[in-house]
C-alpha cells in the first residue's frame, strides 16, 4: 500500500559539502540516504521531497562533518500481511511464479497457484492446471494474498514475501472475469462481424 507521510531524521553533511547552499545539500542527502531503503516499520521510501532543516546542526568531535535533522515528506510503500495484491507475473520458476506488485515481488509457490495438480512447462514459461488446462505465463495480471514476509532493510528487493491464490477472489484475472461471467450467466458479447450483416 502506498502512503504520504511526514518524516524527521538526521542526516550527515561531510565537510566537502561546506561552503555550498545547506538547503541544497540537505535535499540532495536526505534523498541519497532514504529513497530506495526500508525503515524500521518495513516502509520502502519511493521519494523524499520537501526537505526542511530543522535548527542548527551539530558538529560532533572528531567527525568534522555537520549533523542536521531534517523533515520531509515520504511517499512510501508498505506490503501488509494479508493483504490482497495485484501484480504481473515476472517469471516462471520449477518452483512457483514471481509476481511484481509495486516495487516488490512476492513468490506463489506451485502449491498456491490453483486448485490443481500443476505441470511446469519451463519451455514455454508457463504452470499448466492438469485437469483444468488454465495456464499462467509471464505477463499474467493476477490478484493474491500475502501470506508471509521476511523484510530485508538493507536490500529491499531481496526480501521474501510469500503469496497465495488459491482462495475465492484470488487467482489470475482472466480466471476470475470467466468465473464472473458464469456464476452470473453474462453471455458472451456477440461477434462484431456478425452483428454488421
Amino acid at each position: 500500500m502506498y502512503k504520504m507521510i511526514e518524516r524527521e531524521d538526521v542526516i550527515r553533511i561531510p565537510p566537502h559539502y561546506l561552503g555550498q547552499d545547506l538547503e541544497v545539500v540537505a535535499d540532495y542527502l536526505t534523498r541519497k540516504n532514504f529513497e530506495g531503503r526500508m525503515d524500521h516499520l518495513n516502509r520502502l521510501v519511493i521519494e523524499a521531497t520537501d526537505v526542511e532543516k530543522i535548527g542548527e546542526g551539530r558538529i560532533v568531535h572528531g567527525d568534522g562533518a555537520i549533523f542536521q535533522r531534517v523533515t520531509f515528506k515520504a511517499l512510501v510503500f508498505q506490503p501488509l500481511l494479508h493483504e490482497v495484491i495485484e501484480g504481473n507475473v515476472v517469471e516462471i520458476l520449477k518452483f512457483g511464479a514471481f509476481v511484481r506488485f509495486g516495487p516488490l515481488d512476492g513468490l506463489v509457490h506451485i502449491s498456491q497457484v490453483m486448485d490443481d495438480h500443476i505441470d511446469v512447462d519451463l519451455g514455454n514459461m508457463r504452470l499448466v492446471g492438469k485437469d483444468s488446462k488454465r495456464d499462467l505465463r509471464v505477463g499474467d495480471q493476477v490478484r493474491a494474498r500475502i501470506v508471509s514476509m521476511s523484510m530485508n532493510e538493507r536490500s529491499p528487493r531481496e526480501s521474501r514475501i510469500g503469496l497465495t491464490m488459491r482462495q475465492a477472489g484470488l487467482g489470475k484475472v482472466d480466471w476470475l472475469n470467466e468465473e464472473y461471467k458464469e456464476r452470473h450467466h453474462i453471455p458472451e458479447e456477440p461477434d462484431k462481424k456478425k452483428s454488421k450483416k
